[in-house]
């Protein structure tokens, strides 16, 4: 393998990456429009760049093109610049940028489920760049991925390589993603949203591996994100950015300390919205019960272990844990998705068939679920008339002029105008008008429960914060009872009634949120809460030193 020791100090200020005057044109369908304005971007070796702003501010699009790539329906305008290490991108031809990408500049993206091929093994995507690349032979790229996965705190990181993307959960397959990002010791990596899929103890783990790789390796690296106290720990720089402008640019303790700008300081803000906690209704028998529920994936691998709890009419209660904790499998036990091998489902008092395939329409109509990619989970090419409209038409029977009056009804629900939206495809929304197509298409069903399952965690907190307070709205008229799975106890804080807290396939911890949120807490609630990233550049340092962590390589060893 070629060298990889750190490069000395001294030539850490060598400027890796140089972006001036970057200009890039979107499609519309009509005409070229400019949705990055004139950017530039100076990146040094061995420093992190945060790239922050709302969904839509250009960060991702300025990302792909620090690689010198433009995203399918996007130009780069002549005259913009990006120089790396010397190679100007923008006259370079396809062939020289493929041989840097993989090779010199890696690219870590958001969603880990859309980026590895479900066909092949882990271990076998991993090792292809430096094979191919001639750094390693196959079996010192396969020990080195090992050491890798271990670094990430992979479960068994010298099997888990071996399996397939969907045998193992969302959190494990991002760090598997960064880790092949890894492989070849890159001089640079975008991240792009690298925690956005974690819980709060995962994405600590993450964090001091991602800062532990670019110190030792001397990496250089942007940090795109929404998450301000994730970027006060990564990056050294922060430039703010607002529809494909900059807005400022100041090193992170001078950011946090005084941003200067009013969009900044908005950006900085405390999330504001918390509705008020219910109480359960006396006497009521519960909407949904779960009760001693186990369940078990192919191979008998027990995966949940007497999970017990009810939810009740107009009612939110949010499950969580870390990654690979039950939420999700749990969500799938209620929908008839999985099985248990054990105890039941009811709804209203009456217990629902196990497999979904024996279920009544009306029974599958009353849960719907919306999900956490909407990139994924929205068809690119079917119409916003026909997403909406299918699950209308399905269960209600409606056609013609009484489906589209439907389906307008919805989009009013959701507050996107229908004129404006009835016959757009998905890739024409922004991150957060997708997801309120995702939720209008589950309230097509009339359900009276919604699993709502990471459903912000990829959006920006301002667009985020929209998505909840249209949901408390829609609960409140229409009386809906809300699943709540998410590892962001901030939303948390913002939308439950009930919190119930799982770890390793079991409840450790349940009741109302105001209970949940005052001491004493379980251990592992405790975990829960002190991991919650703060907006202080030293907050993960101190949290490591806290935990008996000497230095931030040896957090996956805790």
């Amino acid at each position: 393998m070629t060298d990889t020791s750190p490069i000395a100090p001294g030539l850490r200020k060598e400027v890796l990456l140089d972006i001036k005057d970057l200009k890039i044109d979107g499609y519309t369908g009509e005409e070229w429009v400019p949705i990055i304005k004139g950017v530039d971007l100076k990146l040094h070796r061995g420093e992190v760049m945060g790239l922050i702003g709302e969904s839509g501010a250009g960060k991702s699009t300025i990302g792909a093109a620090a690689m010198g790539y433009a995203r399918d329906g996007t130009r780069i305008v002549e005259g913009s610049s990006i120089e790396f290490d010397g190679i100007e991108l923008t006259t370079s031809t396809e062939a020289d940028k493929r041989a840097l990408r993989g090779s010199r500049i890696a690219y870590v993206a958001q969603s880990a489920a859309a980026s590895f091929n479900p066909a092949h093994k882990l271990i076998d995507q991993h090792t292809e760049a430096p094979v191919h690349y001639r750094i390693q032979k196959r079996m010192e790229a396969q020990e080195d991925a090992i050491q890798l996965y271990e670094r990430l705190r992979l479960p068994n990181p010298g099997e888990i390589g071996f399996r397939y993307p969907h045998q193992v959960s969302g959190g494990q397959l991002q760090r598997a993603m960064t880790a092949m990002a890894m492989s070849c010791r890159p001089d640079l990596i975008i991240f792009d949203e690298p925690t956005t899929a974690l819980d709060v103890t995962t994405q600590i783990e993450v964090l001091a591996a991602i800062r532990d790789i670019v110190d030792q390796f001397n990496t250089a690296a942007i940090y795109i994100t929404h998450d301000l106290a994730v970027v006060a720990q990564m990056a050294d720089t922060i430039k703010v950015l607002l529809k494909g402008e900059e807005v400022e640019q100041q090193s992170t303790e001078k950011m946090l300390a005084a941003p200067k700008e009013d969009y900044t300081k908005s950006l900085w803000a405390v999330r504001s919205f918390e509705r008020d906690q219910k109480a359960r209704p006396e006497n009521a028998t519960p909407l949904i019960s779960v009760q001693n529920v186990d369940a078990a994936y192919t191979g008998g691998v027990k995966v949940l272990d007497d999970v017990s709890f009810d939810i009740y009419e107009g009612m939110t209660v949010a499950v969580v844990g870390e990654s690979g904790s039950g939420k999700s499998t749990t969500a799938r036990c209620i929908t008839g998705l999985l099985p248990p091998t054990s105890g039941q489902v009811l709804f209203k008092g009456e217990p629902l068939p196990p497999k979904y395939t024996d279920r009544t329409k009306d029974q599958l109509r009353q849960a719907q679920m919306i999900y956490q990619m909407a990139d994924t989970a929205l068809n690119p090419k079917v119409r916003i008339s026909e997403i909406i409209g299918r699950p209308a038409k399905f269960y209600s029977g409606l056609s013609g002029t009484a489906l589209k009056s439907r389906v307008d009804e919805l989009l009013d629900l959701i507050e996107l105008e229908p004129s404006k939206y009835y016959d757009r495809f998905p890739p024409e929304l922004s991150g957060g008008q997708k997801q309120r197509i995702g939720i209008a298409r589950a309230l097509a069903a009339e359900p009276s429960f919604i699993i709502c399952d990471e459903v912000t965690s990829a959006l920006d907190q301002l667009v985020a914060e929209g998505i909840l307070k249209l949901l408390d709205r829609l609960q409140k008229e229409l009386n809906l009872a809300y699943m709540f799975i998410t590892h962001d106890l901030a939303t948390v804080r913002a939308i439950a009634d009930e919190v119930v807290v799982m770890q390793h396939g079991k409840v450790v911890e349940q009741g109302p949120k105001l209970e949940m949120f005052t001491p004493p807490h379980h251990p592992y609630t405790d975990l829960l809460l002190s991991s919650v990233p703060e907006m202080d550049p030293n907050w993960l340092t101190t949290l490591l030193e806290e935990r008996g962590v000497d230095n931030v390589g040896e957090a996956a060893d805790v």
